[in-house]
């Protein structure tokens, strides 16, 4: 089997009013990489002003606010400024979004088997959540 240090990356954007991460959202994502489900490679808030100006801030300058130490972020810096110029374009003004890079802890086992096999993944898409269960709820009901 092919060692991946890292598996794919996702690209979260966690959206909330104002410009703090409320406190239920911080302890969902720590939760999860307490559990090994995830691992939080990288993350960032990004507040759009009414004006439409955008603030960056780092998820490690929430000391104040949370106990960030809860959350390792396995390597900082994935997120870029082209990504974030890009995906802060879905925050509304007046609100912010967590921005996360998130490592699926089962993805990377896959890629590794896929990659010792010889198969390269030519693409994937996500169908968010509310999407497929909406859809199969549709379905089931016919």
């Amino acid at each position: 089997m092919a060692d991946f240090e890292y598996g794919p990356v996702d690209l979260y954007v966690i959206g909330f009013e104002g410009d703090r991460l409320d406190a239920d959202t911080f302890a969902a994502i720590a939760e999860l990489v307490d559990t090994g489900h995830i691992r939080v490679l990288d993350a960032i808030i990004v507040s759009r002003h009414e004006d439409g100006s955008i603030e960056v801030r780092e998820f490690e300058d929430l000391g104040d606010e949370f106990d960030v130490s809860q959350v390792t972020f396995e390597a900082g810096g994935l997120v870029g400024d082209d990504d974030i110029d890009e995906l802060a374009e879905v925050i509304p003004p007046g609100t912010s979004g967590a921005v996360l890079a998130i490592e699926l802890v089962w993805a990377k086992q896959l890629a590794s088997r896929f990659a010792a096999a010889g198969g390269v993944v030519l693409q994937t898409e996500r169908i968010p959540a509310p999407v497929v269960n909406a859809v199969l709820s549709e379905a089931e009901g016919e």
